[in-house]
């Protein structure tokens, strides 16, 4: 089983795809696992060395004393390019992998070529809402959220019309530390990068969903409006676009991915 030590913290991860091809990291949403990505492997590996990891507290990664900061999980994805010799990646993260793109945009502009945020914000939610959450998860485990974090995961049509990808996520959240979701809740509720994310320089591509409750299209707007450049779309899907819009976001992920560097010359 790949890992690697990050201080305290056992860290795992997976890497699929040609070893000579241009690196892209995918960092997971709250609450699930690398395995979150696997509708799009089989297109990105072809063109791509794909390198997932288990945020800290979430599925086989180390669940460390909490709660986390958005550092300390961008300082987990820097210690894991260090460790595979990784000088520089391309970098994509879905709602809390998203946060820790646009922390690793701000302070390690020289590691992250092209940035993906999908589903999230430079700020989620309010502070008694996740202290809400985390004392509900910390008393009587994760079970009793599921069925509210999947209303704003997925839109009803698509819950109806593919059960099994949505039992998938149900297991994952199941399989979830309560301590550790507990100590990521703490770092989505401390975070605020809305002064910082205009000093983002890498191309960046934000993915909204219009259907989703959790970081609405007016969030993906604002953080597009906001970083120099950036691109915007916006998908039929609700949170986990990348599931419930598979087929469109590994598009949009591609063409974004794979598009040649302007000409300053």
């Amino acid at each position: 089983m790949p890992t690697m030590q990050n201080g305290d913290c056992t860290l795992y991860y997976e890497i699929d795809g040609p070893a000579g091809a241009p690196t892209l990291i995918l960092s997971n949403s709250l609450g699930t696992e690398l395995g979150m990505w696997a509708p799009q492997m089989d297109a990105l590996t072809l063109l791509f060395r794909v390198v997932r990891m288990d945020t800290r507290g979430q599925g086989k990664s180390g669940v460390t004393p909490g709660p986390y900061s958005t550092a300390q999980l961008g300082g987990d994805v820097i210690a894991l390019m260090d460790h595979l010799q990784i000088p520089s990646a391309h970098f994509c993260g879905l709602s809390m992998g998203g946060m820790t793109g646009m922390w690793l945009g701000v302070n390690h502009p020289s590691r992250i070529k092209r940035l993906v945020l999908a589903n999230t914000s430079a700020k989620i939610g309010n502070a008694e809402g996740w202290n809400a959450r985390i004392a509900a998860v910390e008393r009587d485990g994760m079970a009793p959220i599921m069925p509210a974090v999947l209303e704003r995961w997925f839109t009803e049509g698509f819950r109806q019309r593919d059960p099994g990808t949505v039992d998938k996520v149900s297991q994952m959240l199941l399989r979830t530390s309560a301590a550790g979701y507990a100590a990521n809740c703490g770092a989505v509720r401390d975070m605020d990068q809305r002064e910082s994310i205009g000093a983002i320089s890498a191309p960046t591509l934000v993915i909204a969903g219009t259907h989703d409750m959790a970081t609405p299209p007016e969030d993906g707007m604002a953080l597009a409006n906001a970083i120099p450049g950036c691109a915007y779309v916006e998908l039929d899907a609700a949170h986990l676009s990348n599931l419930e819009q598979a087929t469109q976001f590994t598009a949009h992920l591609l063409q974004f991915l794979t598009q040649s560097e302007p000409n300053h010359g």
